[in-house]
Parts: C-alpha cells; sequence; structure tokens
C-alpha cells in the first residue's frame, strides 16, 4: 500500500512538472508574440532565448487559438462529482478552548468527522484518512490557548495550504447562537481573484458540499481585504417578502496565507508552491487582482 501511494504520489508530481513547464513555455510564446505585434524591445529572458524564436514560426499559428489555462488545480478535478469527507483534528495535547474550536469546525464542516489527536503523528493519521477515502484533513494549531493556526490538505497528493489565524471568536462566546443547523450551506468568496486567490477559493470550497438547496439558511463567507480572509458564519430567515433577519452563527475569525506546498501534510521534503516573504519586493496585495 505504502509503495502504490509512493508510485501514485511521484507519477502526479511528474506530470504536474510537465503542465508547468508546459505553463511556462506558452507564457513566453504570448509575450514574444505580443512584443512583436506591438513592435515593442523583447525583454532580456525572451533576446537570449534563441531557441524559442527559432520556434516562433511554427508556433505562429496557436496565435489565432483560443487560449486555456492548464489543468494546474489536477488535484480538485473531482471536485463537485462527489461529496468531501474531511477529517478535523488539533495538534498534540490541545487546551480545553483549542478542542471547543475544533468541535464547533466540525460543525461547521458537513460530512466532517472530528479526531481525539492522541499521540498519533502526522503520517499515521495522512495513511489512515486515505485508507477511509478522506477527501482533507483539518489540523488546528495553538499557542498559549489561543488558536492561532490552520492547516488544509488535500488528499491523497496535495496540495497543503498553511494559514495563521487572528481576532478568533468561538461560537461558544457569541450570545444567542442557538442550535447550529448542518444544512449544506452557501459559500461567498470576496476579492480573491488573482490565480493565487483563485488557487486558495479552489482549496476552501473542496471543504464543502458541492449544491446546497435554495431553501437552505446556512450562509459562509471568506472575504478578502489585505490578504486577511474574514471568515463568518450566519443564518438568515425571511420575515416578508423582500425582508430578511441575519444572524451570525459563529465561530469568527481571520486567516492570513502563508505557505502552500505541492503535498500532503506529512512530507517534509514537499516543493514548496508559495511562500509569504514579508520583506519580499511585490505588490501589496497577492490574493487580489
Amino acid at each position: 500500500m505504502l509503495r502504490r501511494a509512493v508510485r501514485e504520489r511521484r507519477q502526479f508530481i511528474y506530470k504536474r512538472n510537465q503542465e508547468l513547464q508546459e505553463a511556462k513555455l506558452n507564457e513566453k510564446r504570448r509575450a514574444l508574440r505580443k512584443a512583436l505585434e506591438g513592435n515593442k524591445e523583447l525583454n532580456k529572458d525572451l533576446q537570449e532565448d534563441s531557441q524559442l524564436q527559432k520556434d516562433y514560426k511554427y508556433d505562429e499559428s496557436r496565435a489565432t487559438q483560443e487560449e486555456t489555462e492548464t489543468n494546474l488545480d489536477d488535484e480538485y478535478h473531482r471536485l463537485g462529482e462527489r461529496e468531501p469527507k474531511v477529517l478535523v483534528t488539533t495538534s498534540r495535547e490541545p487546551s480545553s478552548r483549542l478542542a471547543q474550536f475544533a468541535k464547533e469546525v466540525r460543525l461547521l464542516i458537513p460530512n466532517s468527522y472530528r479526531l481525539n489527536r492522541g499521540n498519533i503523528v502526522v503520517g499515521s493519521l495522512v495513511e489512515a484518512a486515505r485508507a477511509n477515502d478522506i477527501t482533507d484533513i483539518v489540523i488546528l494549531h495553538e499557542h498559549r490557548g489561543i488558536p492561532d493556526g490552520l492547516v488544509i490538505s488535500h488528499l491523497p497528493y496535495g496540495p497543503t495550504l498553511s494559514f495563521s489565524l487572528h481576532n478568533v471568536v468561538l461560537r461558544h462566546d457569541i450570545p444567542n447562537t442557538g442550535t447550529m443547523s448542518e444544512a449544506y450551506p452557501h459559500l461567498i468568496f470576496e476579492n480573491l481573484t488573482s490565480k493565487l486567490g483563485k488557487r486558495v477559493k479552489t482549496a476552501l470550497s473542496a471543504l464543502f458540499p458541492p449544491d446546497p438547496k435554495d431553501t437552505t439558511p446556512r450562509v459562509v463567507t471568506f472575504a478578502n481585504t489585505d490578504d486577511y480572509i474574514s471568515f463568518r458564519h450566519h443564518i438568515y430567515a425571511k420575515t416578508g417578502p423582500k425582508q430578511i433577519i441575519l444572524s451570525e452563527a459563529g465561530p469568527r475569525f481571520e486567516m492570513k496565507l502563508f505557505e502552500i506546498t505541492l503535498g500532503t501534510v506529512d512530507m517534509v521534503d514537499a516543493d514548496v508552491e508559495w511562500k509569504l516573504k514579508p520583506y519580499q519586493r511585490h505588490k501589496r496585495d497577492v490574493l487580489a487582482e
């Protein structure tokens, strides 16, 4: 079983690397075509790539073809075809507050299961999840009793997204919340428009079942502001033909992405797809265009 998992992972990584190389080559072709059509100077990378210039006359026919995105999100190719099965757990020896937060996250995500971590190592956790057809693992972390981290690992091959958590308010701390409905929620994603933002949006939407009923009263919102994703959970009730009452069901918190790796959470040597570097030169927002 272990050899089979390793072989399938290698095949998937090889296929993904091939797609990445093809995507980079297509990007260079588009840049070269745009520069020639606009009679502009080529940048240094294109000037030094003599093979690309030689092959351009054979690639001109591609200019009239509709540009299609590569299948880089092949990990989520079954998104929408079946309902996800999510495993929610915590770091070892969780505090009572983190354990309560894990319970609330379990209620928040339909078709999810909560596991008391105990002394289970990450490798055994991932192996057991694969054997039970789990699609995603959510691991919650804390610092001195305050939840401060969330890891989402997609199975069987990844990716793994790591977030820091801020301003966590448990459902237990919100007054008059009542009993939480476990109906499939409507999902709202706001301002996740860049390539990286769409990647995060796909990973988050994969946690929830597709096609909720129109009559479901639950709404889950992921709203991005300055690369902080605000999570809110509301219940609404109609009070008239054009009137509704919106009440917060909790929990609520802010998430900040700091790393995406091309593998599962147990792969310590997985390639890093993206990592937050506070002092690197880039535009201020990376999750929105």
